[in-house]
């Protein structure tokens, strides 16, 4: 009976792990701009984002929808899941995680879609 309930646990988590995407591997990525003010559309606008390790670098790559200047650092910090809605955000610190706010115009951390590949500012 102990093996059918371990079975069922190590079944239950393998399909847990495999539901949740994970932020990716080190590299170099162009990502959307999603601004929230125009309901998450990009206005074709991209952004280049450089993962090492759990940290995140957002720059400004030339797009002329920006109003920086290329290599402009947009937003930088940790990645994390955020505790209340389960979204990857950029964290500048450890509290960030329990933000009440996030994305959007508010002045909690951005969130950041590894899976549309969309990073999300005002």
């Amino acid at each position: 009976m102990k093996i059918i309930y371990i079975i069922l646990f190590l079944c239950v988590f393998i399909i847990r792990s495999f539901g949740q995407v994970r932020h990716p591997r080190d590299g170099v990525y162009t990502y959307s701009v999603a601004f929230s003010e125009w309901n998450g559309k990009s206005l074709r606008t991209t952004c280049t984002v450089i993962i090492k390790g759990d940290s995140v670098k957002v720059l400004h790559n030339g797009d002329k929808n920006l109003t920086s200047k290329r290599g402009d650092i947009l937003d930088e910090g940790v990645i994390m899941k955020h505790a209340g809605t389960g979204k990857w955000i950029i964290a500048r610190n450890a509290r960030d995680r329990y933000a009440k706010e996030i994305g959007d115009c508010s002045d909690g951390p951005s969130m950041i879609d590894f899976k549309h590949k969309r990073w999300w500012t005002c």
